[in-house]
């Protein structure tokens, strides 16, 4: 398997809990992160929300989607949201939130392991590509969080 490992830092004129809000209620991210295709909710999890597992799936500048579910682990609200993700990407990712007077800073950790044939063989080579993909990605999330942030 491929293993990858990113980091995604944005920061909000906005306060914590819009910012924890939008990124919480992940069925609404098909609305303004336009690398979203799809959320579905497969298992609800605990009244707290741990457990609860969702299928997301994801399209970027490269021709090829991916699909995984992933199921919440870890919940402080306006401080952390961790996952684990299986299917053509397995690992984990954790969202972490903190604010400094106006501005809501956002940490998101992402270690993936590829499982589809052709991007295991690729890799090697097509590395960078992937990792690029992946900015371009989290870039457009971070642009229509902000967008909608602005408006609401």
């Amino acid at each position: 398997m491929a293993n990858y490992e990113f980091v995604t830092l944005w920061e909000f004129n906005a306060p914590v809990r819009r910012v924890w809000d939008e990124i919480y209620h992940t069925d609404r991210w098909p609305q303004w992160w336009k690398a979203v295709e799809a959320v579905e909710l497969i298992a609800p999890g605990e009244e707290s929300g741990i457990g609860a597992v969702r299928k997301f799936t994801w399209r970027g500048v490269l021709p090829y989607r991916l699909s995984f579910e992933m199921t919440t682990t870890r919940l402080e609200p306006c401080v952390r949201l961790e996952g684990v993700a299986v299917g053509e990407l397995s690992g984990s990712g954790s969202w972490c939130f903190s604010e400094q007077a106006s501005k809501t800073r956002v940490r998101y950790e992402w270690r993936v392991d590829t499982s589809k044939r052709w991007m295991q063989l690729l890799s090697p080579l097509a590395r960078p590509l992937f990792m690029w993909n992946h900015d371009v990605v989290m870039r457009w999330g971070f642009e229509g969080l902000q967008q909608r942030l602005s408006r609401v």
